[in-house]
């Protein structure tokens, strides 16, 4: 990797002092603090999210392969942070990242605390946070936004510190955003049904999948939220104007049924596999349908038993046995096992 000139930040103790924050002859000048952590130094301040949008780059990949290290920008996700922040409510506390680069000829007042830097386009390279400046470019609201500026790096320093930070941060589970949801009062009516069902079934003792949740996380053995939500909604419309507690009911009875079907190949267990779980609720609409034809408003594992448990005697272990990756494909074959055998005497 070819290397770039560095750009140390100069300390100027003995200038006249100059404002404390703005403009000077097309710098810019903001109250930081110096902080040595091993090798690198980087100041911690606040800058105006516009100056932030005339001062800062990306070089990604596909651009320069040669010297760049980021990652394509995903401009939906730029337009809904420009949203959030326009909304009003918007918050983002979390630091954007960078690099001074030579452009910026950054100085450093240790006497009065302040930074101040060439207002340049190239000024500063972004190691973590290009999404988040591309939406303050976006956004017509001007805000204050915390920010980290290392000085004196080399491209292959930036593109080692690119790496620690998005290979050491994790983030939040996807479960977990769901689960609290609630708190943060941004639930849909849709979010608050499906985890009104999911909390049913961890919680009653004779839910069928009774310890085979996961609320928080993804845990093997176990259908987390996000699983179990993303097969609902596939299926949406069945539920239209029921409650959380009919709906559990219908589908408790109808999973029962299903686990007795896996179990007569012995592989009851696979209930949790996401694959089966999001084709089995996929294929459920159709077998509710064949059941209220027989014996209308009468959802009960009994009934569902007789519909369903001839379709898993047709199946072979072995289509049962590797559900593979694509429920889609597991959904046709139950459903084509759902229509072999049939005869005008069997109705």
């Amino acid at each position: 990797m070819a290397t770039k000139p560095t750009a140390r930040a100069v300390s100027v103790d003995d200038a006249p002092d100059p404002a404390e924050e703005g403009d000077l002859a097309g710098r810019g000048s903001y109250t930081a603090s110096l902080l040595i952590q091993g090798k690198h130094r980087f100041y911690t301040l606040s800058m105006p999210s516009d100056v932030l949008g005339e001062t800062c780059m990306v070089e990604p990949r596909y651009a320069d392969p040669a010297e760049g290290f980021q990652r394509a920008l995903d401009e939906k996700r730029a337009r809904d942070i420009a949203a959030y922040i326009d909304s009003g409510a918007g918050t983002i506390p979390t630091s954007i990242v960078l690099s001074a680069q030579p452009e910026a000829d950054l100085q450093y007042r240790r006497g009065p605390r302040t930074l101040s830097f060439n207002k340049t386009p190239r000024s500063f390279l972004i190691l973590d946070g290009q999404h988040r400046v591309y939406g303050f470019r976006l956004a017509t609201s001007r805000l204050r936004v915390p920010v980290v500026i290392y000085s004196g790096l080399s491209r292959t320093e930036e593109a080692r510190l690119f790496m620690d930070i998005n290979t050491k941060q994790r983030p939040v589970p996807n479960e977990l955003i769901l689960d609290i949801k609630r708190l943060a009062d941004t639930e849909s009516s849709q979010e608050a049904l499906l985890r009104d069902v999911f909390d049913a079934f961890q919680r009653e003792g004779d839910s069928p999948l009774f310890n085979l949740m996961s609320p928080f996380e993804r845990t093997k053995g176990k259908i987390s939220r996000v699983t179990f939500n993303s097969a609902l909604k596939s299926i949406a419309d069945a539920f239209n104007g029921a409650t959380a507690e009919y709906v559990y009911d219908v589908l408790s009875s109808y999973l029962q049924a299903c686990l007795s079907g896996l179990r007569t190949h012995g592989l009851d267990s696979l209930i949790t596999n996401p694959t089966m779980f999001r084709a089995l609720i996929m294929l459920f609409p159709s077998i509710a349908e064949r059941v209220n034809d027989r014996h209308p408003g009468e959802f009960t594992v009994l009934h569902f038993d007789e519909i369903i448990g001839p379709i898993f005697q047709r199946m072979k272990r072995s289509e049962l046995a590797n559900p593979g990756k694509s429920p889609a494909a597991l959904h046709e074959a139950f459903k084509k096992a759902s229509k072999s055998g049939f005869s005008i005497g069997s109705v």
